[in-house]
């Protein structure tokens, strides 16, 4: 049964899910995201529906609670599934451009509609792609979690976007595009709305950023917006699969401002949107893993010049 566990050492969750254990792993015979399988009837272009083994929900399970010193509650939230197209084959950067913004609409289309629910406090569009990263379905597509509390990572950027805000009265972000951008040898790619480099203090060897110059979330973006997000989307991941001949992996998180949080209601003067890539290559066919001091202790290494390789994929993006 879904259920949250508070880890008291963090004071945060974890998810407790056996449900996940049931759903589909590298299907060879069939894929249940393609047209003729679970009620998919005709192509589509860009559709979310409820996960079918969600560790969330908005009607979630009673959960007997705790009598000694751990505590459980229930798994609130929500998790769908955001599928990119009807072609098991495409990569986004295969897809049209209308087809892309059709993404990012519906990551702010889903974001509008979830913070009306008063209990939900964080909304998480992401994407996993490649078995490195432990892909299950082969097919191009995305999710979106809905927390019931503001995921530790999170909370840890706003509280420190914001004391950073209270004792200098800068927005961390614009700054740290400044940075970036005077700086040169990291950055990536502009547009109008948004930078993207490679952070200075990125511990993955292509971990790109894209960062808003003035949003603070989803629900702010304009058509422009989102115009601009797709194109530079489109370009990154095509950039990344050019860097080695081969389909690249990654997980892409957005960041934004929770929602249904007093406490942060003035986060739009200190925070900014952004995507996050966490890319595991280091070389065609060499992983950069995560292992005991970067999980054991958040303590993160960079194995190779954040430099070097943003001229890399600098490259690989303008050929």
């Amino acid at each position: 049964m879904p259920h949250l566990r508070y880890n008291p050492l963090l004071d945060t969750y974890t998810m407790v899910a056996s449900n996940r254990q049931n759903r589909p792993h590298l299907p060879k015979d069939y894929c249940p995201f393609c047209v003729g399988e679970m009620g998919i009837k005709e192509a589509y272009s860009v559709i979310s529906y409820p996960n079918d083994f969600p560790v969330l929900s908005q009607n979630p399970e009673e959960v007997e609670a705790l009598s000694g010193f751990y505590k459980n509650e229930q798994a609130y939230g929500k998790c769908e599934v955001i599928l990119y197209s009807s072609n098991h084959n495409a990569t986004l950067y295969d897809l049209s451009d209308e087809q892309v913004k059709h993404i990012v609409r519906l990551w702010k289309a889903r974001n509008d509609e979830l913070s009306l629910d008063p209990k939900l406090k964080y909304i998480y569009p992401f994407e996993n792609r490649g078995q490195e990263v432990g892909v299950t379905i082969h097919h191009p597509h995305g999710q979106l979690y809905a927390y019931g509390w503001l995921p530790l990572k999170l909370e840890t950027e706003l509280r420190n976007a914001k004391a950073h805000f209270l004792k200098t009265g800068k927005n961390m972000f614009d700054e740290m595009n400044a940075a970036e951008f005077e700086a040169g040898s990291r950055m990536l790619m502009e547009s109008p709305g948004f930078l993207c480099y490679l952070p200075f203090f990125t511990d993955y060897p292509f971990g790109a950023f894209i960062v808003s110059k003035a949003r603070p979330n989803l629900s702010a973006f304009s058509e422009t917006d989102i115009a601009e997000l797709a194109d530079m989307l489109k370009r990154l991941i095509r950039g990344f699969d050019k860097l080695f001949e081969r389909e690249f992996p990654y997980m892409m998180v957005v960041h934004q401002t929770p929602v249904n949080l007093p406490e942060y209601a003035d986060a739009d003067a200190y925070y900014r949107f952004h995507i996050e890539f966490y890319t595991p290559l280091r070389d065609a066919e060499k992983i950069k893993w995560y292992a005991s001091s970067e999980m054991g202790a958040w303590a993160a290494a960079n194995t190779l010049s954040v430099e070097d390789c943003a001229a890399r994929l600098r490259e690989a993006i303008l050929n």
